[in-house]
């Protein structure tokens, strides 16, 4: 299981908000320095979303995420603001190693499906969800879906994904656990690889993740933003955690 350090960008910096409230955000700083320091202590990869551009639609923190890209000897995933090709092919091409499509993944079929053929192992889905997989959630978690988890999931099928990121927003931000069972069903619906996010506290969160089976495997990896920045966890002692099978 890979662990993700999650970067998420509103303004141009660092923040954090709590069950994607953008009403309640607290403030970590540069992001750039906080890419590095994640890749100098072993994480190989970073989690970088575009708040903004999520609730928008239009990329606002892009200049941030290609900096972190060329900076970093981490891999990025970034997604926020994905909407079209173009958006894609900037990314890709300034050196992001994979996108994340979320709103458009629903709300635009046909592109996902090309991106995919496109960009082998270079595109991944994002799942944002409340109540239990009862609605997922779009716009940068502002507006429901009317989708269901199991039928946003059902519509990959055959698609040549890199991974499916699903996230319990009622877990995130809140240091109040993972939602295990959930991404339990996830991993038994799902032939993707599946990242989880929403809620890692500390080492026995991803010790429990890392052990976790449905469907016959266990998680891809997990994203992990709060603990980290906070200091209640440190990335040494999580790329560890991760690499164990329980």
């Amino acid at each position: 299981m890979e662990l993700f350090p999650a970067i998420d960008l509103r303004a141009g910096a660092a923040v954090r908000l709590a069950q994607g409230d953008f009403g309640r955000q607290s403030d970590y700083g540069d992001p750039l320095a906080l890419a590095r320091r994640y890749a100098e202590a072993g994480a190989r990869w970073v989690h970088v979303v575009d708040l903004d551009g999520a609730r928008t639609g239009t990329a606002a923190n892009r200049v941030q995420v290609l900096a972190i890209a060329a900076a970093t000897p981490a891999s990025v995933q970034a997604g926020g603001g994905v909407r079209s090709a173009p958006d894609a092919e900037e990314l890709l091409g300034g050196g992001v190693a994979r996108v994340v499509l979320g709103t458009a993944a629903l709300s635009d079929p046909g592109l996902l499906g090309s991106l995919a053929e496109r960009f082998p192992g270079q595109v991944a889905v994002g799942i944002d969800h409340r109540g239990g997989g009862a609605d997922v959630a779009v716009d940068g978690w502002t507006r429901p879906s009317g989708t269901t988890l199991s039928e946003a999931l059902a519509r990959l099928d055959g698609l040549a994904l890199a991974a499916v990121i699903v996230t319990a927003i009622e877990h995130d931000g809140v240091l109040s656990g993972p939602d295990i069972p959930g991404l339990e069903a996830v991993l038994g619906l799902c032939a993707h690889p599946v990242i989880a996010s929403g809620g890692v506290r500390s080492v026995a969160d991803l010790r429990a993740l890392a052990a976790l089976s449905g469907g016959g495997r266990g998680l891809a990896g997990v994203i992990v933003g709060r603990a980290l920045v906070d200091g209640t966890l440190d990335v040494e002692e999580a790329v560890a955690a991760c690499a164990t099978s329980g």
